[in-house]
């Protein structure tokens, strides 16, 4: 089994989506590692704002695997693929770590660049996997946060109920 860790985010009917990824991953998955759920501005276009998370799975899938099962998560939330990478969307789910992989793996770069370039990443990253270490950087991802210019991109924690328990937030 290998722990990777996946972003989410949504910002069309955002209650709606993150509710059903979540669903699908916790019946695919098991347990679940939740992050807080935190409203951003959206990145690159005008729009409404997202809520982001990051979830935590353990998998026994390839890398390649996996990420075919988090399109299929997307398609199942009507994921529309016919609009510009930066727009609106209903769900957005993204592999960030797999285990200590690092480079091209199943033609997906690991780790994700956005772990050190997006608040919305990095801030619940490191809530959930804090003393953990970025494979490249070498620093703990609790370590990157607390370095990260957190000027430019604002984020809100937001009370947010999945199978009738509060996600825990947190100040940022």
């Amino acid at each position: 089994m290998a722990r990777a860790y996946l972003s989410l985010g949504s910002n069309i009917d955002r209650e709606h989506y993150v509710a059903i990824a979540l669903d699908n991953l916790s019946t695919i998955y098991g347990d679940l590692k939740l992050s807080s759920v935190f409203e951003s501005e959206p990145l690159g276009f005008q729009g409404s704002r997202f809520y982001n998370m990051v979830v935590g799975i353990d998998t026994s899938q390839t890398v390649g695997e996996l990420v075919e099962t988090l399109l299929e998560i997307e398609n199942d939330c009507e994921r529309n693929r016919d609009t510009p990478r930066f727009s609106s969307r209903t769900l957005d789910l993204d592999l960030l770590i797999y285990a200590d992989l690092v480079g091209l793996i199943d033609n997906i770069y690991l780790p994700r660049k956005e772990i050190i370039e997006s608040a919305f990443v990095l801030c619940p990253l490191a809530e959930i996997a804090g003393d953990d270490i970025h494979p490249i950087t070498k620093l703990s991802y609790a370590e990157l946060w607390s370095c990260f210019d957190k000027g430019e991109q604002r984020l809100w924690p937001v009370d947010f109920t999945w199978n009738g328990e509060l996600i825990s937030t947190t100040k940022t």
